[in-house]
């Protein structure tokens, strides 16, 4: 690689890791073990640019003089940074109160993802753990500042945040997420208890006092302060319409409008009208959209019964898989892939593995209300979460040999989702889908996808209210109501993040589709997968030039 583009890539990636240190830990990279993510405006203001100096820098190499391989991290370099600056600069901290992926919510997750695997790990635990209550009063201090500029979250979303708060802080010190972090094995057992016992004394002294201070603050000033539901969209903000082009931007990597995004979403909920209209005939007996989505919705024998049925489902999808990826894909990951269950988050999710390999993939199903989980939806989540979908991904991308560090990590959403989403409906051309009743499942996640582009412009550009965004899921998918409820505020608390799904998902299938028609006979699915996962995460319009270059060769 070109040294110089190559100094750039290591610079940023050091770069990245300092400003984002429980990051790197998740990552398995102990160097800044002691340290804190610092939410600070200051730290914001020098994080912004920061960005600004790389984009210029990578600016000024000419692609024409760089091999394809270093035009992609010219390229990943300049959106990651551009796109990262652009919405820094909305300061979306001053409003950042999130029940669904707040940090309160994510303590259950991210603790015990923390490889302290060597007795020095944890002892950097014991100069990092008092930064969390500096961290919490940074967070508090963005929210004064938003209630004082008048840019606060909708009062019913802070309303929830402080009951999370008020969990957390009636869970004995000893007992709480702090704790669940793994220990060393070089430790005995009167090591680990001390060690132990050191960290709950930071989480009463340090951790909860901040923590009572940033629940008091949310429930004292940004509850009274908050938006309500009918205006629950960053449009209703003074740069709302700003924020909204810039969030587009960076969770699609794409050049459209919302009105164009609203557009695609209704067309492709309206495709959608036939095949859950042929396949309910079969499964369910009638081929009335109504009373398909309401069976769906409402049928207690389509809901599991417990945390293990659910457990037991997601393995057997995910076994199914592994024994089928390898007559689709060239290049496979070498790290595995598990199925954890979890109290809290999102109801599945995906963490990859730690690049120093003490940690596999892991597909995580919240498993705190076992009814809320609809049996037919179980093997198109396990897909798009595990494998094909982020798994083969994120996996592949940590194992990349000759690629600079930043690329394997890269945040490009609409990449990201959009191949889970694509893993989805892929699964079902590699026959992996049980029958009819899960390949409607399939369908159902393609409705949300489908609605999340037409709620969230709605939402965000249009100014359409909380109910309104219901109402219109409830009309237009099977998901049930409390599900609905959850997905909309998660979309109100994350401007554009949904969009990236199908958006993502409709690019990637228009290149393959291009490449296919352009190559004929010529055409390898093992090598348009490949071409797409072995260069890491990139936005969709380098994607495109990239899945063109191989279909010319």
């Amino acid at each position: 690689m070109n040294p110089e583009l190559l100094t750039l890539a290591e610079d940023y990636w050091k770069d990245e890791l300092a400003a984002n240190p429980l990051s790197a830990l998740l990552l398995g990279i102990h160097d800044y073990d002691t340290e804190m993510d610092d939410l600070s405006r200051e730290a914001e203001d020098a994080r912004i640019a920061e960005f600004r100096e790389y984009v210029a820098k990578a600016a000024a190499f000419d692609p024409e003089t760089l091999t394809p391989d270093e035009r992609i991290t010219r390229d990943v370099m300049m959106f990651e940074a551009g796109t990262g600056a652009d919405l820094l600069e909305m300061r979306s901290s001053e409003l950042g109160v999130n029940h669904t992926f707040g940090f309160q919510a994510m303590l259950p997750v991210l603790i015990p993802q923390f490889p302290i695997d060597e007795p020095e790990h944890a002892e950097a635990m014991l100069v990092k753990y008092p930064k969390y209550a500096t961290m919490f009063d940074q967070m508090t201090d963005r929210l004064r500042s938003g209630v004082a500029n008048g840019r606060t979250p909708m009062a019913s979303t802070a309303e929830k945040v402080v009951s999370q708060f008020d969990v957390i802080l009636a869970t004995p010190p000893e007992e709480s997420a702090f704790l669940t972090t793994r220990s060393p094995q070089a430790y005995d057992d009167e090591q680990e208890a001390a060690w132990r016992s050191k960290l709950a004394t930071i989480v009463a002294d340090d951790i909860y006092p901040a923590m009572q201070r940033h629940r008091d603050y949310i429930a004292e000033y940004v509850v009274p302060a908050g938006r309500s539901d009918d205006q629950p969209g960053i449009c209703h903000l003074e740069d709302g319409e700003e924020w909204y082009r810039r969030a587009i931007k960076r969770h699609t990597s794409v050049d459209m409008t919302a009105d164009e995004i609203h557009e695609i979403g209704l067309e492709q909920i309206r495709k959608l009208d036939d095949e859950y209209r042929t396949l309910g005939a079969e499964v369910l007996g009638t081929s009335d959209l109504d009373e398909i989505y309401d069976r769906l919705r409402n049928d207690p024998e389509l809901r599991f019964n417990s945390g293990e049925e659910i457990r037991a489902a997601a393995e057997a999808a995910l076994d199914k898989a592994k024994a089928t990826m390898g007559d689709w894909f060239g290049r496979l990951p070498k790290a595995d892939c598990f199925v954890r269950e979890t109290p809290s988050g999102p109801q599945a999710f995906y963490y990859p593995p730690a690049t120093d390999g003490s940690r596999p993939g892991a597909f995580y199903v919240n498993t705190s209300d076992a009814s809320a989980w609809k049996r037919y939806e179980m093997e198109a989540l396990a897909y798009h979460e595990g494998i094909p979908g982020h798994h083969l991904q994120l996996a592949i991308s940590g194992e990349l040999e000759g690629v600079p560090e930043f690329r394997k990590h890269a945040t490009v959403t609409a990449y990201a989702e959009g191949w889970g989403l694509y893993t989805e409906r892929l699964a079902d051309e590699m026959g992996m889908y049980s029958g009819p009743l899960e390949r409607i499942g399939m369908l159902s996640a393609d409705s949300l996808r489908a609605g999340r582009l037409v709620v969230d412009t709605g939402i965000h550009a249009k100014g359409w209210s909380r109910q309104q965004a219901i109402d219109f899921f409830a009309e237009n998918s099977p998901q049930n109501l409390s599900g609905i409820a959850e997905e909309v505020d998660r979309y109100i608390g994350m401007p554009g993040q949904a969009l990236s799904y199908m958006i993502g998902r409709l690019e990637i299938l228009r290149m393959r589709s291009e490449a296919e028609e352009s190559m004929g006979d010529r055409f390898d699915i093992k090598g348009f997968h490949d071409t797409v996962l072995c260069s890491g995460l990139v936005p969709l319009q380098t994607l495109d030039r990239m899945i063109k270059e191989w279909a010319a060769v």
